[in-house]
Formats: structure tokens, C-alpha cells, sequence
């Protein structure tokens, strides 16, 4: 199945920071926290768990991040790409979890 790009705007319920959303925003750019929204498709908004995902850790192969998330209320646990305006330092913090 194929990702749907859903243009959101969203306040990020960890850090308070107002997101303006371009169809592939999935976590805050400033803390890189995310909602468990999707179930299989990134975009299809079908998760009815609701938690928040805490990024774990993150992985820098062909000069791109990876994000790894885990829901702190299902243990849902996955990998995203890096947001365009995602905050650098808390992706390199992250890199030696």
C-alpha cells in the first residue's frame, strides 16, 4: 500500500510546539515526538490507540536520519525519515542511544 500524504497542522502534545503540516509531517520538528495516528499505511489514520510515540533512537545512513519510534501506550514501534526542518542536535543526541 502506498503512503497518503495528509496535510495537518497540530499542536505536539509533548513539547507544546504549533507544527504546520506539508503531507508527510508525522512527529514534532522541535522535540521529534509523534502520535500514533496510522496503522499500516503512513497517512491512513486508522490507529485507534492515540498514544504518543517517543523517539528512541536514531540511525544516519546516505546522509539522512531515521527515527525510531516506540508508542508509549501500545509498544507499537517503527522507523521514519527525518522531517526537513527537524532539529539536528536532537537528531545527533539520539544517534548514540
Amino acid at each position: 500500500m502506498k503512503m497518503k500524504k495528509v496535510v495537518e497542522n497540530f499542536r505536539c502534545e509533548n513539547c507544546g510546539f504549533e507544527m504546520k503540516g506539508d503531507g508527510c509531517t508525522d512527529h514534532c520538528s522541535q522535540c521529534l515526538w509523534g502520535k500514533h495516528v496510522d496503522e499500516a499505511v503512513p497517512g491512513d489514520r486508522l490507529s485507534g490507540c492515540k498514544g504518543l510515540m517517543e523517539p528512541i533512537r536514531t540511525s544516519y545512513q546516505n546522509d539522512n536520519f531515521r527515527i525510531y519510534y516506540k508508542c508509549t501506550k501500545c509498544n507499537h514501534d517503527f522507523w521514519v525519515r527525518e522531517g526537513k526542518d527537524d532539529n539536528r542536535d536532537k537528531l545527533i543526541e539520539l544517534s548514540g542511544n
